[in-house]
């Protein structure tokens, strides 16, 4: 099954029916998957495909699409991946963490991989695994969970739905405080023809537990592929999530994902999103503080080059009196790529005592790179403390100059600078493994 789209049609009202033909062939293409589970998805995926029916193909005229134009996926014959395809143990091993060797999921190409995952480190009371391997107890109770967090109708958000057939589970019990991190693998793979890849994962935290995740999305050898995730994370009273998502997709893929969260009373989030990979990627951060005295962490670091777009778009959503929350997200822009971050936060009348404070840093390494920077605070309450701003900036020549007057030559003293400046959102990973590895990418990376 593929996508053709014609490169030659140019006229608006063309284009209109190619995205409409373009955004329908993707849902023809979701549906085609395999149901592995019953029980309620096919309800879930009709409703879904029902929502995406209704939508429009995003273009730069929708402000929530304003800076992202998804124009070059449009000219991408998408296929749905063989399931029969096979990637070595050996691949896998290059994202290998060592704290997490016995506690490991690994999907490729959307698909749960059961012979290059590894769980045997966890405590026999949570469950981590695929959706069709859900215990019945919880399978019932994920029916509160799956497709529940609010923002289920975006478009791209409601594709991924519309072709659930697996997920990534974690569960977590009440007071259960696992000490090994759980490691979320979704690899891509290079193929003759691009690949539509859907991931999706569901994790849920209960009453006064505590989990550390790394989601991490890779890919065996370059190519051309489209990956459209979702992850859901509830964050249950008194309950404490650290997540990592590490982004270095194929530098000729597309990328969009959705990370939503609900954190209920007392809860504690926080999230460290490294994005290096895909021609043009998107994350989509979402949290709903649903409860009081949450608290929130967010730390993103972006860097892209030559004709790369990175885009991330954050929502903090405040529900309830005395909540915090400290957003610092940086982007490192070369070449001609272009960075984008919208930051939004909503302090309503209800969330009084409101504490929130949000930055966004850029550092523009070219004449050529460009940064788009929107951040948003609407408060509606009057007894509040909160904050944000963004800035955009080169390196400084005088810095320069001092490290090379302390023996640096320049271009080791501009990498040392690029390097210090992604380096504070490194350091805040709590996984040694994937905070060294990513700071060795950093260096390795010709700026």
């Amino acid at each position: 099954m593929t996508i053709q789209v014609s490169p030659e049609q140019t006229a608006s009202s063309q284009a209109a029916t190619n995205r409409e033909a373009y955004l329908a062939g993707l849902l023809k293409l979701a549906q085609s998957t395999e149901v592995k589970v019953s029980d309620r998805l096919p309800e879930l995926r009709s409703q879904a495909a029902a929502l995406v029916q209704e939508q429009t193909f995003p273009t730069t005229r929708n402000e929530e699409w304003r800076y992202t134009d998804l124009s070059p996926l449009l000219q991408v014959e998408l296929v749905v991946g063989d399931r029969s395809l096979v990637v070595s143990s050996k691949a896998v091993q290059a994202f290998a963490l060592l704290e997490a060797a016995e506690s490991r999921l690994v999907f490729v190409n959307g698909v749960y991989t059961s012979e290059l995952s590894a769980i045997a480190n966890l405590p026999a009371n949570i469950f981590v695994g695929n959706l069709a391997a859900l215990p019945e107890e919880l399978k019932a109770r994920s029916q509160n969970y799956l497709a529940k967090q609010p923002g289920a109708e975006e478009v791209f958000t409601a594709l991924n739905t519309a072709g659930l057939s697996d997920a990534a589970i974690v569960w977590i019990p009440k007071n259960q405080e696992v000490e090994t991190p759980i490691h979320l693998l979704f690899v891509s793979t290079a193929s003759d023809r691009p690949i539509l890849s859907q991931p999706r994962c569901l994790v849920v935290a209960e009453t006064g537990s505590s989990v550390t995740l790394v989601e991490d999305y890779g890919t065996v050898g370059e190519g051309v592929y489209f990956t459209n995730s979702v992850t859901e994370i509830w964050v249950e009273q008194n309950a404490q999530v650290r997540h990592t998502r590490v982004q270095r997709d194929s530098q000729n893929a597309f990328h969009i994902g959705k990370t939503a969260v609900s954190q209920a009373r007392d809860s504690r989030y926080t999230c460290n999103a490294v994005s290096f990979g895909a021609k043009l990627s998107r994350h989509n951060l979402e949290i709903f503080q649903t409860g009081e005295q949450t608290e929130t962490n967010l730390n993103g670091l972006t860097l892209v080059a030559g004709d790369q777009l990175g885009d991330t778009h954050s929502t903090i959503a405040y529900t309830q009196p005395h909540g915090s929350s400290r957003q610092l997200h940086k982007t490192i822009v070369d070449g001609q790529a272009r960075a984008v971050f919208n930051g939004k936060v909503f302090v309503p009348k209800l969330a009084q005592l409101t504490d929130a404070g949000q930055l966004n840093r850029n550092l523009l390494l070219s004449p050529k790179a460009r940064v788009d920077t929107k951040p948003q605070l609407e408060i509606t309450a009057d007894n509040v403390k909160c904050s944000h701003g963004a800035t955009v900036g080169q390196i400084d020549p005088d810095e320069i100059f001092y490290l090379q007057s302390r023996g640096l030559d320049q271009a080791s003293a501009r990498q040392l600078l690029v390097y210090a400046f992604a380096i504070e959102i490194i350091d805040q990973i709590p996984v040694a493994s994937v905070r060294d590895r990513l700071s060795q990418l950093v260096k390795q990376r010709a700026f």
